[in-house]
């Protein structure tokens, strides 16, 4: 797994922020590939075909919000380096992904380093009704598919019922062309990026984990989506370069 190590974090994710922690994000950058692009994807293709059940879910009602977001990431592809012609996609590490409509979240774990979770309107709160999710930290769609943010984010620490309303809050407001960001940072003993449990060990974690995620909002059917670019280092390398700027 060392090989998808990343090299250094992006510069804005070296100051952690409190809960929920979000800054605007430019409407064209939701989307970002790096230096492991080819060995994420290659791990994500895998997982795929082998975890299929655990790593991607839809409830039917998320197709619309689905197929828009394809077409949203295929308007920035180009400026990433990517190749779009004859219903295909030819991506950065060469692999080429045919386009289809009637598996949008799919064809979205093929070609980019993001996770994307789906969330819509139900009731008070947005619900998770669908994903593409083939590096959790610590949890796993199964268990959140179908529930409201309060439900998901039941098990962490600092989300009490103030920060629940700051989300939610965060949720309802969020403006198409107007995305938000924010980012995470953990510590871990393995730099497995699919890690779906935690796993219970008393060693040093060697590894900085940190997510940069991004929340923005569909023009058309009006969900909200939540990405996630994963950023793993090795921690030593990621403290010194941060104890030097």
């Amino acid at each position: 797994m060392t090989e998808i190590l990343q090299i250094a974090l992006p510069d804005e994710m070296h100051h952690p922020r409190p809960l929920p922690g979000v800054a605007p994000c430019a409407p064209d950058d939701w989307l970002r590939v790096d230096e492991v692009y080819g060995a994420q994807m290659a791990y994500k293709r895998r997982l795929l075909k082998e975890k299929g059940e655990a790593v991607l879910w839809s409830d039917p009602s998320a197709l619309p919000a689905a197929q828009e977001m394809l077409a949203e990431t295929l308007k920035l592809l180009p400026g990433l380096g990517f190749d779009l012609r004859d219903e295909a996609v030819h991506c950065p590490d060469g692999a080429q992904v045919h386009l289809n409509g009637a598996d949008p979240l799919r064809t979205l774990g093929q070609l980019v380093q993001e996770d994307i979770c789906i969330l819509e309107k139900r009731g008070a709160e947005h619900v998770l009704t669908g994903a593409i999710l083939c590096f959790p930290a610590n949890w796993r769609l199964g268990d959140k598919a179908m529930r409201p943010l309060t439900g998901i984010h039941a098990p962490v620490e600092d989300y009490d019922d103030e920060v629940a309303r700051r989300v939610q809050r965060l949720f309802d407001g969020v403006r198409a062309g107007r995305p938000l960001w924010r980012f995470n940072r953990l510590t871990y003993a393995n730099p497995d990026l699919h890690q779906p449990t935690r796993r219970a060990d008393r060693a040093l974690h060697p590894f900085l984990r940190s997510e940069r995620q991004c929340i923005l909002r569909m023009p058309k059917t009006q969900a909200v989506i939540f990405t996630i670019h994963t950023f793993v280092m090795d921690r030593a390398r990621a403290e010194a370069e941060a104890a030097a700027r």
